[in-house]
C-alpha cells in the first residue's frame, strides 16, 4: 500500500499540491474553547482573514476546525460545528487556499468537500464517526489517518503503553487498513501519530525520536506538536515546574519542525506559521547540500 515517493522522499497525496520540501499547514481554530487561542478567529470573517494571513506567512495549507480536541474538551454539536466551519472553508477556497477541514464528523466533511476543502483531517481516523470513510471514499479527498484512542473528555486515562513505538504504529497500520478496505485510495491517505493525544510528554517524544519508524509505514507524515504540553514540559525542565502558556511555546514548535522537516514528514501543522516556514526551507536547505 505504499505510496509512490517524490525527490525528497517525503511521498505524494493525490489530490494535493507537491511541494520539495515538507509543507507548513496553518491552523485556524474556529472555536471559544481551544487551548491555544481559543476565541481570537471565532467571527468567520477574522477567521478568514487570518487563514490568509497565515498564508502570507508562509502556509501551504489551512487547516479549519471547529470542534477543540484539547485533554478534556466536550463535544460541540453538528448544526454549530457546521456554522463554524463550512462559511470558513469557503470563504478560504474561493481565494484560492488548499483548505483541510478539522473534523470528526461525517456530515461536516461532505459539506466543508462541498464548500471547497481539498482534504479531510479526522484526528479518530474514522473512529468517531462510522459514516466517515464512506463519505470521504465518495468524496475521493485525502484523508488523515491519526492514532486515536477515544475522544478528548476521557483520552488522558488511555495513555498506557508497554512500548509506545510498537503500539501506536501496529494500531496506525490495523487504521489503515481498515480505512483502505472502506474504499479510500491508499495514494490519498497520510499518517499523524497524533502527539498529545492519550500520550504524555515522554510517549510524544519517544515518537518523534523514532519517526523513522512511522515512515516505515509506507505514507506521508503529518507532524502536529504545536504548542502542545509535551513542549511545555520540555520547557519547565522539570515536572513539578510550571509550563509556559502555549503561545509561549512557537520557537519550541520551530525547533519540532525543523526535525520533523529533517526526517522526512511531509508536513507539519502549526498555529504560527512564519518560524516553521523559516525552519523548514533551512532543513530543504541543508537536505540540498548533502
Amino acid at each position: 500500500m505504499n505510496t509512490k515517493r517524490g525527490a525528497t522522499g517525503r511521498g505524494r497525496v493525490a489530490g494535493l499540491p507537491e511541494w520539495d520540501r515538507c509543507a507548513v499547514m496553518g491552523v485556524v481554530n474556529v472555536t471559544p474553547d481551544s487551548f491555544s487561542d481559543g476565541g481570537r478567529w471565532f467571527d468567520t470573517t477574522a477567521a478568514v482573514k487570518r487563514g490568509l494571513d497565515l498564508v502570507a506567512q508562509g502556509a501551504d495549507l489551512v487547516d479549519v476546525g471547529g470542534e477543540s480536541t484539547r485533554p478534556g474538551a466536550s463535544r460541540v454539536d453538528e448544526e454549530e460545528e457546521l456554522r463554524r466551519v463550512v462559511p470558513v472553508v469557503r470563504g478560504l477556497a474561493s481565494e484560492g487556499v488548499t483548505v483541510s477541514v478539522d473534523t470528526m464528523r461525517a456530515a461536516v466533511a461532505a459539506r466543508a468537500v462541498d464548500a471547497g476543502a481539498a482534504l479531510v483531517n479526522d484526528v479518530s481516523g474514522g473512529l468517531a464517526d462510522p459514516g466517515m470513510i464512506p463519505a470521504v471514499a465518495a468524496a475521493e479527498v485525502p484523508f488523515v489517518v491519526m492514532h486515536w484512542r477515544g475522544f478528548s473528555a476521557g483520552m488522558n486515562s488511555l495513555a498506557v503503553y508497554d512500548d509506545v513505538i510498537a503500539e501506536v504504529t501496529a494500531e496506525l497500520r490495523a487504521r489503515i487498513e481498515a480505512v483502505v478496505t472502506g474504499g479510500i485510495a491508499p495514494e490519498r491517505l497520510l499518517v499523524d501519530p497524533g502527539l498529545g493525544f492519550a500520550k504524555n510528554a515522554e510517549h510524544d517524544l519517544a515518537l518523534l525520536a523514532h519517526m523513522a519508524d512511522l515512515r516505515a509505514l509506507g505514507f506521508p507524515l503529518l507532524v502536529a506538536a504545536s504548542r502542545k504540553r509535551f513542549l511545555g514540559r520540555v520547557l519547565a525542565g522539570g515536572s513539578d515546574a510550571t509550563p509556559p502558556p502555549a503561545r509561549e511555546r512557537d520557537a519550541a514548535t520551530a525547533a519540532v519542525s525543523a526535525i520533523a522537516a529533517h526526517q522526512g514528514a511531509w508536513a507539519v501543522r502549526v498555529h504560527e506559521v512564519r518560524a516553521t516556514a523559516d525552519a523548514v526551507r533551512v532543513a530543504r536547505a541543508v537536505e540540498g547540500a548533502l
